[in-house]
């Protein structure tokens, strides 16, 4: 098959058939030796059948050229579907309408619509001239210009940052999910018994699109108290204690995050989830070694 000829697989057709849809997040890398290892990374991947890969936005839509090259590249590369991010920040309603023709033209056929996260060095967001404050918005004018393409939006089990309380939360997500989403990717999360209550009030609220839970293998712990105070995911006291004791050993680290990270897909999995959502940071290793020690795409 050439890349002519290559049809991407809509998101809402991954978790259609009954079948546990594996997907990988990736982001734009600055320099050709960062595209090296992204690709590289890939390479090992792929062999693993993700159903897509998705490709992150730079702070204040920067990299958009990037990430629909990136995209583009992963399509025509390895004959896999591309899900590219899309967010409001800094972008009037004409910039995204002309960034999703761009993405279209392009052979993207997923986009993952959000609103965006605040520049660096500002802590609220700020609505653009003529642009869009919330990503139930965006989902919308992505769905006047195309009722074809695939739609992801994201969800968060221990509740966004920026949200008065979980109740609230929970109904801006059924907004997005009414607008148009074709399935929800979680934020990622190291305490199962959080997503597994939130999977409960979201089917309450009548939300039947697939939740797909999103993990991050945890390869070093500074990097990811970094990551976690940014989010503000919950991270389990028992888990820290450990890799504190393990701090200047790197390859302990690794292995406590990858027990971790095994035992809580395992479970996940043994609860029925549609599929999960991995956090890769650009690297294989980690993710490589649980996908096979839980069998996946093998």
């Amino acid at each position: 098959m050439t890349p002519s000829e290559f049809t991407p697989r809509r998101i809402r057709d991954v978790y259609s058939s009954g079948q546990f849809g594996l997907s990988v997040e990736v982001f734009p890398p600055q320099t050709a030796k960062g595209d090296d290892l992204l690709y590289r990374t890939l390479d090992r991947l792929q062999s693993f059948r993700p159903a897509f890969v998705s490709c992150t936005y730079g702070a204040g839509g920067s990299t958009q050229a990037r990430t629909v090259e990136i995209c583009s590249e992963i399509q025509s590369r390895y004959q896999l579907a591309a899900t590219a991010h899309f967010t409001c920040v800094g972008a009037s309603r004409d910039d995204l309408i002309q960034g999703a023709e761009l993405m279209m033209q392009s052979g993207i056929r997923n986009i993952m619509a959000l609103r965006g996260d605040p520049p660096a060095g500002t802590e609220t967001f700020t609505v653009a001239e003529g642009g869009l404050a919330h990503a139930n918005e965006l989902v919308e004018l992505l769905r006047e210009k195309s009722t074809d393409i695939g739609i992801g939006v994201a969800g968060y089990p221990e509740k966004h940052q920026e949200a008065a309380d979980a109740q609230t939360d929970l109904d801006n997500l059924k907004r997005k999910v009414d607008a148009g989403a074709d399935a929800v990717f979680t934020q990622l999360f190291f305490i199962n018994d959080n997503f597994f209550e939130f999977r409960d009030r979201y089917a309450k609220a009548g939300i039947t699109q697939p939740l797909i839970p999103g993990i991050m293998p945890i390869t070093e712990f500074a990097r990811i108290k970094r990551i976690t105070s940014m989010c503000g995911a919950v991270f389990p006291e028992d888990l820290a204690s450990r890799l504190e004791d393990a701090q200047d050993d790197q390859e302990q680290q690794f292995q406590i995050g990858l027990d971790h990270a095994i035992q809580q897909c395992q479970q996940l999995i043994d609860a029925g989830v549609p599929g999960i959502h991995f956090y890769v940071l650009n690297r294989s290793q980690a993710c490589e070694q649980i996908l096979t020690a839980l069998g996946i795409g093998k």
